[in-house]
């Protein structure tokens, strides 16, 4: 659900941030390209493996996988240069497409439906080969990893225990007795969907936003719409339905790249990287950051470190 698409007012914000003098950190607009690479040259003065210039959206996730991105390429000797939080697609798109960006972590199933949103591939092999067909020229993606975000209906493990719940079409045959939470345009983007695709009614749909995991948990709803990353779903015990007809497209973290800009050694570490992500690790690091409050670069770190990429 999140992360698909600003709004107007959203770009319009964005549009003044970017013409504002200075910045915060290191000082000046995050998207200036004075620093970055030109489009179309590979090292452009960096070291033995290059130069890269990694972005991020503006949520924590995003930031964590930058950083893990950053430092793989810099123990291979790529000269990089971190622009975090930059905002919402539409901005960091472009900036990946000019060649202000080197690369940035997407996610395959949003960023399909940023370019083609009537596209209905939904397995990672599918949408992955709808991104090859569809991206312009100057972009590329690479492997995507095993590691999603995905949208979910959870329930609580009692509940799943109680009810024989294991997936979707399980929940089919209690569902009206249910009330299910999500965002608030949950229930226009999903009710016919759920109906046609598995036969879903609920009793009452709640707008429930971020407050969902927990809204599970305390009973006020008992099915909801979580994110699989969701550092609450350990927390609270939830268990996600499998969804064996993938109403929910994949989600998989999938690196996107300016083509003229990556070199070699950028492609094959990322690949690497990419082989290691799992989505259970990108949520033990999420619990990290959201519970714990550590820093997302340490915890990239950390990472890295265990899994041999740094």
């Amino acid at each position: 659900m999140r992360r698909r698409f600003g709004t107007a007012a959203v770009l319009l914000t964005a549009a003044l941030a970017l013409t504002a003098c200075g910045g915060g950190g290191g000082g000046g607009n995050p998207l200036d390209t004075s620093s970055a690479a030109p489009s179309g040259s590979a090292t452009a003065g960096g070291g033995r493996g290059g130069k890269a210039v990694i972005g991020s959206f503006d949520f924590d996730e995003s930031v964590l996988l930058g950083s893990i991105y950053a430092q793989a390429l810099e123990s291979k000797g790529v000269q990089v240069e971190e622009k975090q939080r930059i905002g919402s697609r539409e901005v960091v798109y472009d900036q990946v497409k000019s060649g202000g960006l080197t690369v940035v972590p997407e996610y395959n199933g949003n960023l399909l439906a940023f370019i083609d949103l009537q596209n209905k591939a939904s397995t990672t092999d599918d949408v992955n080969a709808a991104l090859k067909e569809k991206l312009p020229a100057e972009l590329e993606v690479l492997a995507s990893s095993p590691a999603e975000d995905k949208d979910t209906l959870s329930v609580t493990k009692d509940t799943q225990a109680k009810q024989s719940l294991n997936s979707m079409e399980d929940l089919a045959k209690v569902s009206k007795t249910m009330t299910v939470g999500g965002p608030p345009e949950f229930k226009k983007r999903w009710e016919a969907r759920f109906k046609e695709v598995y036969g879903l009614q609920f009793k009452e749909w709640k707008p429930t936003g971020p407050t969902t995991a927990d809204a599970i948990k305390d009973g006020s709803i008992q099915v909801g719409n979580v994110f699989t990353t969701d550092p609450k779903m350990t927390a609270n015990n939830l268990v996600p339905l499998q969804d064996p007809k993938n109403i929910f497209p994949a989600q998989n973290v999938t690196p996107l790249l300016n083509k003229a800009a990556a070199t070699d050694t950028i492609r094959t570490t990322l690949d690497a990287v990419s082989a290691k992500l799992t989505t259970q690790s990108l949520q033990d690091m999420m619990q990290k950051i959201s519970v714990n409050k550590d820093e997302p670069a340490t915890v990239a770190k950390e990472w890295l470190t265990s899994n041999g990429l740094a």
